[in-house]
């Protein structure tokens, strides 16, 4: 090879090699969804934009419905232009052109992240309800789908009739790894504390290509079921991927760093299908919360 071959051949290799890590390190385009939910859209949305873009793997901007009752047919939002959709939504039902475009996008590989009461959303929407896997309220019952939980260390599908939905009081509670190999939960500790929070249970729904990640402990002492109820989980919906987390009641719910971490990892696998996200070192322990701001 020549003189003038090898700097050729070195000058592509560079081309090759920096292109590629320029495409790796590219940040994803997020979008969060917030105007109605029956929680305090306008202090947690903020914290959620803040976690997503402080991490540095993301750019975030925001799409706000229209107030209840108002009308909601100008709220169409770009889906396609994002990598991922982050929904702090719950309220009024989206026109069916918006719902369709919604369906489209996540069918054709777009990522869905939904937050705490995001699940509550759209009880009459049946692919909404396929895509977040279980839910809670709205009038669901068991023609949602059943029950799951955990019991006994293994996955159970409860068809037994009954509401949808419940928690009971507000507390710190310990996250359970159920999916260690799985990129969100990958090298996270298998036991860790979360802070104040609702720990929802009694949540149903189709619950199809649904892998739940971690649980909770829905402690009889705090008005819950004595059951190991979901927490984490993931669905598989066309080519698209969604991460659902009913973590983050309020402002200091998400300030937990554990809530604060699966959620940039979780945004990033529904984005990408793939974490580098890594696990902080202030990350709670088996018996310990960890706060930020």
């Amino acid at each position: 090879m020549t003189t003038g071959s090898r700097f050729a051949m070195a000058t592509l290799l560079l081309f090759v090699f920096s292109s590629s890590s320029h495409a790796e390190n590219a940040k994803l385009k997020v979008l969060i969804i917030d105007g109605q939910n029956n929680h305090d859209w306008k202090a947690t949305t903020p914290i959620l934009r803040r976690a997503l873009a402080d991490c540095g793997r993301f750019t975030v901007d925001r799409a706000t419905a229209p107030g209840q009752g108002k009308d909601m047919a100008a709220f169409r939002p770009e889906f396609a232009a994002y990598d991922a959709v982050v929904s702090n939504y719950n309220g009024d039902p989206w026109s069916q052109e918006t719902k369709q475009a919604f369906v489209d996008y996540v069918q054709s590989g777009g990522g869905f992240v939904l937050v705490h009461a995001a699940d509550n959303a759209f009880p009459n929407w049946s692919e909404y309800n396929t895509m977040i896997g279980l839910a809670g309220w709205g009038g669901r019952d068991e023609r949602a789908g059943p029950y799951v939980y955990f019991q006994n260390g293994k996955l159970v599908r409860d068809d037994s009739p009954g509401p949808c939905g419940y928690h009971g009081q507000q507390h710190e509670f310990q996250i359970v790894v159920r999916e260690a190999n799985h990129p969100i939960t990958q090298d996270m500790p298998t036991r860790w504390m979360h802070t104040q929070d609702e720990l929802y249970d009694q949540l149903r729904g189709p619950a199809t290509k649904m892998t739940v990640l971690a649980t909770a402990f829905s402690d009889p002492a705090k008005s819950g079921t004595g059951r190991d109820e979901p927490i984490l989980w993931t669905v598989d919906y066309g080519r698209g991927r969604i991460f659902h987390t009913v973590l983050g009641h309020a402002d200091y719910s998400m300030n937990c760093i554990g809530f604060i971490t699966t959620l940039q990892r979780g945004t990033e696998w529904a984005a990408t299908g793939q974490v580098t996200v890594e696990i902080p070192d202030n990350f709670p322990a088996a018996d310990k919360v960890s706060v930020g701001k």
